[in-house]
């Protein structure tokens, strides 16, 4: 079992970058939302960068610090925003730009993060080794949210970008399978990889897709913040 110093420096080089990129992530749909016409978030006390009004018990904190100590991969949710797309001006179309905001804002918080590396030499000693490390660690968290909420599965942000933008006799049969989504990834994300391991298959997504993905927008951040 790790010890608590462990816990804590885990805390402060992974929980910290991680708090703020779900935390601007679910604060970005609702103000983009809000910005085409939705209040809902606003007035359901959500329209606010404090963390703790986006933390899920479950999701945010029991699962992943049950992973944690079991020694397993971290993996664990938000609350998610409340957005009514019924009342955007042009639901469809502007729905798009609400469900894109999360992801975008994780990407550009991965971009300032890389950035920044540049300058830990500056701060030296122990102090800047952990500052470097949680730099690295925000543009790999936000790479990977951005990179697994486009999974084109509704309710998933993807889901909903492809909704938007696929023709109709794409876009509604996709739609339909929102509410069977959540249902549909956990089997993707748990059941599938596990029935793999009892053949000798690696089934996961996450390694078949979303990892390459991320990688590879990582080296690209990683170039044009001008560490290639």
């Amino acid at each position: 079992m790790p010890d608590i110093s462990a816990f804590i420096a885990g805390f402060i080089t992974v929980g910290i970058p991680a708090i703020l990129a779900i935390t601007l992530h679910e604060a970005a749909h609702g103000y983009i939302a809000l910005a085409f016409g939705d209040p809902t978030a606003r007035e359901a006390g959500r329209l606010t960068l404090n963390p703790i009004r986006h933390i899920d018990p479950m999701g945010t904190i029991i699962l992943p610090v049950m992973l944690y100590f079991s020694g397993l991969p971290i993996f664990g949710w938000a609350k998610p925003v409340p957005v009514d797309f019924s009342r955007l001006r042009n639901p469809r179309r502007d729905s798009v730009w609400v469900a894109g905001a999360g992801p975008a804002v994780n990407i550009f918080l991965a971009i300032v993060s890389a950035l920044l590396i540049h300058l830990v030499p500056s701060a030296g000693g122990d102090g800047g080794k952990l500052f470097a490390e949680v730099l690295v660690n925000s543009v790999q968290i936000n790479v990977l949210l951005a990179v697994f909420n486009m999974l084109p599965l509704p309710p998933m942000d993807g889901g909903r970008v492809a909704v938007g933008i696929l023709p109709d006799r794409l876009a509604f049969p996709l739609a339909r399978l929102e509410k069977y989504g959540m249902f549909i990834l956990l089997a993707l994300l748990i059941a599938l990889p596990w029935l793999g391991s009892l053949v000798g298959l690696n089934l996961s997504i996450l390694s078949w897709v979303v990892v390459p993905i991320a990688e590879r927008l990582i080296d690209l951040i990683a170039s044009l913040a001008g560490h290639a």
